[in-house]
């Protein structure tokens, strides 16, 4: 598989165990298949970039797809609420963080590459706000296909990188790529606030009735 790494420089080596904790996936190497999508990464301070080009074999590796049938959006947010921070500080936040990270959790150090969603400034805000019991569960799914956001693959084992040939890096201009990154995000807001004023349904889901209910992973309702 080719994917591409958008950095504002050039790395020929990763470096296992880079990056941030606080990243959507804790500690990683994240690329994508959307060439587009890491040059829009590339700039997102607004400076110039990279789009770095791999060859990712995945060969004898353990693979966790979060977007598989067999997980919910659950699973992704679970994940979420363990490695980002700024999260809300109000108590119905905090028992949803939990019940979330005990119930959804899955764990990552059994796996070498993750696939799931990327949550960018305004994907994590809507996550926030269904962690903090504003939107339902049917709002929040339509809300992560806004803007056409796309998988990332994550590189997470120290195995995964000896899977991992760099081949090229392409020089990336911010003064088209960041407005881009800009209006993708813009048109998913505005799309959001649209959803969110939309009136919700007497059988929608919110983080209470999820956690009154006691639901877990297999449960119908949460597909």
């Amino acid at each position: 598989m080719l994917v591409y790494h958008g950095s504002d420089h050039i790395i020929e080596t990763p470096r296992y165990h880079g990056g941030k904790r606080t990243n959507d996936y804790g500690y990683g190497f994240y690329t994508t298949e959307s060439l587009e999508m890491a040059k829009e990464w590339a700039c997102a301070k607004n400076q110039d970039g990279f789009a770095n080009a791999y060859e990712l074999d995945f060969g004898g590796l353990q693979i966790l797809n979060l977007n598989a049938p067999e997980y919910n959006i659950l699973n992704w947010l679970a994940v979420l609420t363990k490695y980002r921070s700024y999260w809300q500080n109000s108590s119905i936040a905090e028992e949803a963080k939990a019940y979330l990270q005990e119930h959804f959790l899955i764990d990552l150090e059994r796996y070498d590459i993750i696939i799931g969603y990327r949550a960018d400034d305004s994907y994590f805000t809507f996550a926030q706000d269904f962690v903090a019991g504003t939107i339902s569960l049917r709002k929040l799914q339509e809300a992560m296909r806004l803007g056409k956001l796309g998988e990332q693959i994550v590189l997470k084992s120290e195995a995964s990188y000896s899977h991992i040939r760099f081949v090229g890096a392409e020089a990336v201009d911010a003064g088209t790529w960041f407005e881009k990154k800009s209006l993708r995000d813009r048109e998913a807001r505005r799309a959001y606030r649209s959803t969110k004023r939309t009136p919700d349904d007497i059988h929608d889901l919110f983080m209470l009735d999820i956690m009154r209910e006691g639901m877990t992973n297999g449960d119908p309702r949460l597909r």
